[in-house]
């Protein structure tokens, strides 16, 4: 059982002020009964909620789909810096959190969501999923460092990588790799191995989670059932 203002704020339609003023209003039926405070509970998996007459589309869990730009940080808060979660309007933003983080110069896929099960499965290093991303680079690399990645790099500090998929574009100074973990800088670092720097990095995708191509940096989409569905959640 949940609080009535807060099923109708976790829509994503309108903010627990906003709300309250509904059910003030006495636009809100519940079971056919209409609703009086923001405070009265309901259940969202089994209670008729109408508002203006219109059923509503309760979810037990939010997935967004965020178009990370540079520049800004993979964290809930921070004091002086923008976060992800600024990117939202608030009625959406409350509980969610980042799947694992992109660094701050790193673009591209994240996804936003209050399902902490969810979260686990996506990030646990037992699970390997696959992420792919486009990087640039100062040098073109070549088959030699093709071989490398799918050996398993490790790194100077003795950190050993999983093997990893590296496809060359054009003259090899473009690249998309595929990793099955996600250590800490881990394609910076790979690739650094190799004698490269990366000059540009975006996500592409996150197991078979891929990034909209309509959605421009910093834009956000709320996932479809089909692909929440994919990744395992549950609406």
């Amino acid at each position: 059982m949940d609080r009535l203002d807060k099923l109708l704020a976790s829509t994503g339609r309108w903010s627990r002020r906003e709300a309250k003023q509904l059910i003030k209003e006495g636009r809100v039926l519940v079971d056919g009964r209409l609703a009086g405070r923001g405070e009265e509970k309901a259940d969202p998996a089994s209670a008729a909620i109408l508002v203006d007459g219109v059923p509503l589309a309760l979810r037990r869990h939010t997935y967004v789909m965020l178009h990370k730009p540079a520049g800004v940080l993979s964290a809930t808060e921070d004091p002086r810096q923008r976060t992800v979660l600024d990117l939202l309007p608030p009625e959406l933003r409350r509980g969610l959190f980042p799947v694992g983080r992109l660094d701050k110069d790193t673009e591209g896929l994240l996804l936003l969501t209050d399902d902490g099960d969810l979260a686990h499965r996506l990030l646990s290093p037992k699970n390997h999923v696959d992420k792919v991303y486009h990087a640039r680079l100062d040098r073109p690399l070549g088959p030699a460092d093709q071989a490398a990645f799918a050996q398993g790099i490790t790194l100077a500090d003795g950190l050993r990588c999983m093997p990893a998929d590296l496809e060359l574009i054009g003259d090899g100074t473009e690249v998309l790799v595929t990793l099955h973990e996600g250590k800490f800088h881990q394609i910076k670092r790979m690739a650094a191995s190799r004698g490269a720097a990366v000059c540009w990095l975006k996500r592409l995708s996150m197991g078979p989670l891929q990034l909209d191509p309509a959605l421009e940096k910093g834009e956000y989409r709320l996932l479809t059932h089909k692909e929440v569905a994919k990744i395992g959640g549950k609406l």
